[in-house]
């Protein structure tokens, strides 16, 4: 029974961590675009495949913005003053969040843009 009352703690400490990201104010953002995405997936009709695209892109850039919340959090309480391998290490972490998105950017935009014009009657 200690097992799953320690896997019901890491369940519980993980929605925490979620909840308090979600407040993040990027998140918001993330968020919002990721609805105006599926929505339009949904709007487009996109096949099942490429509807797991779009959330495997979604997912893949909020994992990242986590985990540069997360290291961010922890680097400014480690190192409360400025130092330059930290500002190094907090610029890598949000470069990763904006190779994501810019690749999630670009896959939307292969999947969504020809069924898009094509119901707008653009192509």
């Amino acid at each position: 029974m200690s097992w799953l009352r320690a896997r019901a703690a890491s369940f519980g400490h993980a929605f925490r961590g979620l909840a308090a990201f979600v407040r993040e104010p990027n998140v918001a953002i993330h968020l919002a675009i990721a609805a105006a995405v599926i929505a339009l997936s949904a709007w487009l009709d996109l096949a099942l495949a490429q509807r797991a695209l779009l959330i495997l892109a979604i997912g893949l850039v909020l994992g990242l913005e986590a985990l540069n919340t997360a290291l961010e959090a922890l680097a400014d309480r480690v190192a409360p003053e400025r130092h330059p391998l930290v500002a190094k290490a907090k610029d890598v972490a949000a470069s990763a969040v904006l190779i994501a998105v810019l690749a999630a950017a670009a896959s939307g935009l292969l999947l969504l843009g020809p069924p898009l014009l094509a119901k707008l009657g653009l192509r």
